[in-house]
């Protein structure tokens, strides 16, 4: 398993395994766990791991193995339902009562000395969150990589459903704990009928030949996207970071799927006065957690608060890697200080400094749901994601992009990115996806950061639209160009606005909606102050 991983730091201790242990949760239900542990004497603290996904690869080598050999006790445990635990599998309704059982057990334990932490990726990191809604004495650290703490965000991000992620991810829920065969089959069969998925209505019916059979719980999902819904009730254990005292490291990349989440605890941490750090790297979702950097980051910080060792720990609370520049930055917190500024939208494809008047003609385009706008890289959960050559994608009609001037002198821009548009669509149902891409010298533009909201609209005139872009740390070199992408979707990672406004699962009509936009709007970006790099720069 080690030389699986590759990049782990030299062993301090043989391990040894306890495999298949059984943990009471608070039903009676068994929950299968395997300990890990260091071959050696002495009292050693405990991390826990909790997995839907299997206790096999990567989760073996990445925490049970690799931590114990660091001298750790670890726990790694399948999810109700998983991996061959009792009980039926639920998306959150039990985690925070089976994170609670287990620590119950714990206390039993002779090898446990009641110093504890948590790690974990994705729903690893959901279930910490949960556990943390009503932490236990004995938790004095947390790691949570490219982790969620809301699911009804994760499925519905700006309104849409996020149809490529929600399949993917219960294709790997419903797959990864039967093992690697299975997970392979499973995913090699979602690949077969994406297109067909993609292409066909109602959505409700279609998915199910990718996933094997239909599944319960995403239908419900599917079914139930405004937030305030009471299928949605305790859906959301961010509530957590707004009061907890246990320290934090976050992890994420800038084309993480969850980037936003985890900003967003960060910043909750941040207002409860907790100590939390912060790692962004030029990764993605799947990318970032196996990575040198969160490894080195994620040992470091369980060592200064459970070994209390904290010569590996970094003296910034902040690190992000700059985009463009391909350097690392030491900040005091995030977002830095920034100025904002705005380069209006104009005819011809502009970016400039100054609104056109507000009588210029609007900027329109058509978007057709039976030829839906194509998704290309960006925050995915697949092997397609991240930074791509938008140049196919910029050359369809459906696609608005505006263009600055070439850049005299770099740009640093750093913290959350938006587009401030007035936007009006003759059907009142549409989606806009807006994208902010750096264009090169030969003219090859790359995606940096972008959002989808989707638009319910029933005024007669423009409606004021802000589409939050998420976040970035890139500079663009002088002589590159800043462009704004504006388009009506992102098909398949947003399922396509149908523009009749009937339900997603049952939809069967598709509608084109013709989209403007209207006078001012704008692409507002957050520049770094003149001693961001005096401030920072990490070696």
């Amino acid at each position: 398993m080690r030389r699986t991983m590759g990049n782990l730091p030299p062993k301090l201790h043989d391990v040894a395994h306890e495999p298949g242990l059984v943990v009471p949760a608070a039903d009676g239900s068994a929950l299968l766990s395997d300990h890990y542990f260091p071959l050696a004497a002495g009292d050693f603290p405990t991390v826990l791991v909790r997995s839907p996904y299997g206790r096999g690869f990567p989760w073996a080598p990445m925490y049970g193995v690799h931590l114990a050999e660091q001298g750790f006790h670890v726990v790694l445990q399948s999810c109700r339902g998983s991996g061959g635990s009792g009980g039926e599998a639920d998306l959150w309704r039990n985690e925070a009562a089976d994170g609670q059982a287990t620590v119950a057990w714990l206390r039993q334990q002779p090898w446990f000395t009641g110093v504890l932490g948590t790690i974990g990726a994705s729903y690893l990191g959901y279930v910490q969150w949960a556990l943390a809604l009503d932490p236990p004495p004995e938790l004095r650290a947390m790691v949570v990589q490219v982790g969620l703490h809301d699911l009804h965000a994760f499925f519905h991000p700006g309104g849409a459903f996020s149809l490529e992620t929600a399949l993917t991810s219960t294709m790997g829920r419903l797959s990864q704990h039967q093992g690697m065969k299975e997970s392979v089959r499973a995913a090699l069969r979602l690949q077969r009928h994406m297109g067909k998925i993609s292409r066909t209505l109602p959505l409700g019916e279609v998915y199910a030949a990718g996933l094997g059979g239909r599944v319960p719980y995403l239908e419900e999902v599917m079914a139930h996207p405004d937030p305030a819904d009471p299928h949605w009730h305790g859906a959301d254990a961010g509530v957590a970071a707004e009061r907890l005292t246990v320290p934090t490291a976050l992890i994420t990349g800038w084309h993480d799927a969850l980037l936003d989440q985890t900003l967003q605890q960060y910043a909750r941490l941040g207002r409860a006065g907790c100590d939390a750090s912060l790692l962004i790297g030029p990764w993605t979702h799947n990318s970032a957690p196996g990575g040198p950097e969160a490894l080195t980051a994620s040992l470091a910080w369980l060592r200064a608060h459970l070994c209390d060792d904290p010569a590996d720990l970094r003296e910034s609370r902040v690190r992000v890697h700059v985009g463009g520049r391909r350097t690392w930055h030491d900040l005091p917190h995030w977002p830095p200080p920034a100025t904002d500024r705005r380069w209006y939208l104009g005819s011809g494809g502009t970016l400039r400094d100054r609104a056109p008047e507000d009588t210029a003609a609007p900027l329109s385009f058509r978007y057709d749901p039976a030829d839906p706008t194509p998704s290309v890289g960006g925050p995915l959960l697949s092997p397609k994601a991240g930074s791509r050559d938008n140049t196919a994608l910029e050359a369809r009609d459906d696609v608005l992009t505006f263009t600055t001037a070439p850049l005299t002198e770099p740009l640093d821009v750093i913290g959350p990115v938006r587009a401030e548009l007035r936007v009006t669509t003759d059907t009142g149902h549409a989606d806009v996806f807006a994208r902010l891409c750096d264009v090169d010298d030969r003219g090859r533009s790359v995606n940096v950061c972008d959002g989808l909201r989707r638009l319910h609209l029933t005024e007669d005139g423009p409606a004021e639209v802000t589409v939050d872009m998420s976040a970035t740390a890139h500079r663009f070199a002088a002589g590159h160009l800043i462009r704004l992408q504006i388009s009506g979707g992102a098909h398949p990672r947003f399922a396509r606005n149908t523009g009749t406004g009937e339900p997603l699962t049952t939809a069967t009509r598709l509608q084109p909606s013709e989209i403007s936009l209207h006078h001012p709007s704008a692409l507002a970006l957050p520049l770094a102050d003149a001693d961001f790099d005096a401030r920072g720069p990490a070696h």
